[in-house]
């Protein structure tokens, strides 16, 4: 049996200054009402003051005093002990904050220099001085303007820049830090200050991503892994936390060594006798590719989520609609009906223009190591770029788990993939090089063993990133063929998957993931669950589809003068997908509210494309045409016929979105793993990318809504954790096997039972019947003959309704 650490169900909560620990106190008995086992937390760590998410963490040694500190964590931990109830946390191993001058190893790397206790713990190149590109112009134009000034504090002198960086000087500069040029005393410093602007050019150090304000961690130093996990070491000695998610997993030198290692040093504490028995809990973010395996041997859980949150949403998806939305994303765009070429130039783009100083240290690495060996002569510092940069252009997956010396089995297909993509963008005479690199890879190749470890590591870090940037940050925000298919660890060029697909990777996850983690949300989503169910109707009704937009980009022409069609497009299934339920063209006050919350979407939309506007440099113009055009088609007095329509097509629709998310909230507590809930979900969630995603939750709302026995979704959510209250052992440890479909509308219907110990359970659910719905067919006419393999009837099952849960057992007692 499952030990108890492993969660039964969990609820994600972000906290932040604005919601502690105390407020989620008063929310345990809400929780447990509801059937969660486990509070799932994001960071808890001392994160930057302010910060609205914890990821910018400043001091892992001790708990964020603006969440409440350590005293209420404990609080909190004690409400749910009382209730049996337990707590998950994420950890942030590969990267800190360090804007702000809130982080003390961080300064004191900066006073110090190579020579700090603190200068192994961040991944920093140290053959010149450390870069901070945190300046608004140039040096020397800094100094003119006097945005640069000694200040006085408590430990000394610092530099303050710009009113909010404080950075130190080094001790010997302490005692004349007044008495000379500041030019002068800045020179001397550790570190040279830069513009902002030379970043992605410059950087000597590894950063998260493209956010200077995130330093890498060397995880994989014994120091920096003890003092970076000592507290999380303690909480779970104490019996305070049961497991942790590890954030961003893919960045560290050695994933697999990493949670490896977090597994022996869990497992190997002693834990109070009244705390949880059994192994701890570990989840990684890992973002899977389609047909990606996560090696079973890395001592983990399985993956936070994402990789079923895909499969699931492709699962509502018709995939007869993919050639029309293609043809309708072409003809309306001039761009590409497929994502592949997106992808590439996006992959492209991204690495020339943010990922250029890591790109040529990765170069560099590579050419020491084809240096150290006379087998490389003539393996020229050009060859070694250019193919580095078109294997970047092609890498399928966010990276491969080669050590320099070795490198597991799966890889390999990887780079049979990589070897036969990149084959196009070869130089002619080249692609020796293409195969050299990709065997230093693989652990194979000539030349010293400690540069060969570097070299692979520096590309393995840097492809990543490049994954992560230049498909979901930027391809996804300029393909447009169904936005519902554009998510964190989706694949945009799939529209669909088959049911036999989604058997397949279900049989494949109660094998070797049993406790992984199930979500439909989280604080990354780009859409919330029920947008990407409404959209993923569009899918079956592409025609349909057709002809509302092109009724509606005809009454938004007086509005969409400048906007590029592309984005109007992007804007209509933003507003469709999006649209509150309840929201009439008699509700100006509702408009408004959403007006602005398309406008911060749409901001975002336009700078992560980096097309017409982006973070470096908004076209402020462009965005207001585009921020004009969002305003007056929710604008009541203006508007009118586009609202209605848009509120009569969202009607219309209704039925076959809500069986979407029906299907999707069955499937996420019912298939083998652990479902996640995050906040506020429980009810329809209609989000944006964020912060809309991470809006204030009311919870008195939803306090009130389970207590008078729940909206739709809410009741389903509660009678399954009911169930896998009642039966713990069947949902975490039960078989899953497909049922046969027969009959007119098998492909509308996916059926299939769990067992264990006597238990069975049963799920029917029906797809993709939009057609049903908005032809008005009653249930006898749309089933006809189709049934299970048992010669069930699908209609004498389901009936009106779109689900069917049954607990079947040779113990009655069982399914009582």
């Amino acid at each position: 049996m499952i030990p108890p650490t492993t969660p039964r169900a969990t609820y994600r909560f972000q906290f932040h200054k604005d919601f502690t620990f105390a407020d989620a106190e008063a929310l345990v008995p809400y929780l447990d009402d509801l059937g969660i086992s486990h509070l799932y937390a994001s960071p808890i760590t001392t994160a930057r003051s302010g910060s609205t998410h914890g990821y910018d963490v400043v001091d892992p040694t001790r708990i964020n005093p603006e969440l409440g500190g350590e005293e209420s964590f404990r609080s909190l931990v004690a409400a749910l002990r009382a209730r049996d109830m337990g707590v998950i946390i994420d950890i942030v191993p590969n990267h800190m904050g360090v804007a702000g001058g809130e982080n003390a190893w961080w300064n004191n790397v900066l006073t110090h220099g190579e020579d700090s206790e603190f200068a192994r713990y961040f991944d920093i190149d140290w053959r010149e001085k450390l870069v901070l590109p945190i300046l608004g112009d140039p040096l020397a134009e800094t100094l003119a303007s006097g945005a640069l000034k000694l200040e006085k504090v408590d430990s000394g002198y610092v530099l303050k820049a710009y009113g909010e960086h404080r950075l130190p000087i080094r001790d010997e500069d302490q005692a004349t830090a007044t008495t000379e040029e500041l030019a002068s005393l800045i020179d001397r410093q550790h570190y040279r200050l830069a513009s902002w602007r030379v970043a992605n050019d410059e950087l000597n150090w590894r950063r998260f991503f493209t956010i200077n304000d995130l330093a890498g961690l060397r995880a994989e130093d014994p120091a920096v892994f003890d003092a970076t996990h000592a507290l999380y070491f303690r909480l779970y000695a104490e019996g305070l936390i049961d497991g942790v998610r590890v954030d961003h997993v893919d960045g560290l030198t050695d994933p697999a060594g990493y949670c490896q290692q977090l597994r022996a040093r869990l497992d190997a504490i002693e834990r109070p006798a009244d705390a949880p028995a059994g192994l701890s809990y570990i989840v990684i973010e890992k973002i899977l590719a389609d047909g990606e395996p996560l090696n079973t041997d890395w001592g983990v859980d399985g993956t936070s989520g994402y990789d079923f949150m895909e499969q699931v949403t492709a699962l509502l998806h018709a995939p007869a609609g993919a050639e029309p939305l293609a043809e309708l994303w072409a003809d309306i765009s001039g761009r590409s009906a497929d994502f592949a070429p997106e992808e590439l130039r996006a992959r492209q783009d991204l690495l020339a223009w943010q990922f250029d100083a890591q790109h040529r240290r990765c170069v560099e690495a590579f050419v020491a190591l084809a240096r150290s060996t006379p087998d490389c002569d003539g393996l020229t510092r050009g060859m070694l770029r250019r193919a580095i940069e078109r294997l970047l252009w092609v890498f399928p997956v966010y990276r491969t788990y080669g050590t320099g010396e070795g490198a597991p089995l799966a890889d390999a297909r990887i780079r049979d993939t990589v070897r036969q993509r990149v084959a196009e963008f070869v130089p002619p005479g080249e692609s020796a090089v293409v195969d050299r690199i990709l065997g230093w890879l693989a652990g194979e190749g000539p030349g010293d063993v400690a540069l060969a470890a570097e070299a692979v590591r520096k590309f393995q870090q840097l492809s990543a990133p490049i994954a992560a940037k230049a498909v979901e940050d930027t391809a996804f925000y300029r393909y447009g063929r169904l936005l519902s298919r554009n998510d964190v660890g989706f694949d945009a060029a799939r529209i669909s998957l088959d049911i036999d697909a989604f058997h397949a990777a279900m049989i494949e996850r109660a094998r070797d993931w049993p406790s992984a983690m199930l979500a439909t949300a989280t604080h990354d989503h780009k859409r919330g669950e029920d947008v990407r169910a409404r959209l993923a109707v569009l899918s079956e009704i592409p025609d349909l589809w057709r002809s509302r937009v092109e009724h509606w980009r005809e009454l938004a022409a007086p509005y969409a003068g400048g906007v590029d069609p592309a984005d109007t497009y992007m804007l209509l299934q933003t507003l469709f997908g999006a649209w509150p339920a309840d929201l009439k063209v008699s509700d100006a006050e509702g408009l408004s509210d959403y007006a602005e919350r398309i406008v911060a979407w749409q901001e975002k939309a336009l700078r992560e494309a980096k097309l017409r506007s982006s973070w470096e440099a908004p076209d402020e113009a462009y965005e207001t045409r585009c921020h004009d055009l969002a305003r007056a088609s929710l604008d009541p007095e203006r508007s009118t016929d586009f609202i209605e329509d848009m509120t009569a097509f969202v009607d219309r629709i209704a039925p076959a979105a809500e069986q979407n998310s029906l299907a999707q909230v069955v499937l996420r507590y019912t298939v083998p793993g652990v479902p996640d809930l995050y906040q506020g979900t429980e009810i329809a969630d209609l989000s944006l990318v964020d912060p809309d995603n991470r809006r204030p939750v009311d919870y008195a709302v939803l306090r009130d809504t389970l207590w008078a026995g729940g909206a739709p979704k809410m009741r389903s959510i509660k009678h399954l954790l009911d169930l896998r209250r009642k039966h713990p052992a069947l949902f975490s440890n039960g078989s899953y096997a497909p049922i046969a479909v027969t009959g007119e509308r098998r492909d509308h219907v996916m059926a299939f039972q769990r067992e264990h110990e006597g238990a069975t359970l049963r799920c029917t659910i029906a797809l993709r019947c939009a057609e049903r719905y908005l032809d008005g067919m009653t249930a006898a006419d749309w089933w006809g003959d189709t049934a299970l393999s048992s010669g069930e009837r699908i209609l004498e099952l389901l009936g009106e309704d779109g689900v069917r849960v049954d607990l079947m057992a040779s113990d009655p007692a069982l399914a009582a």
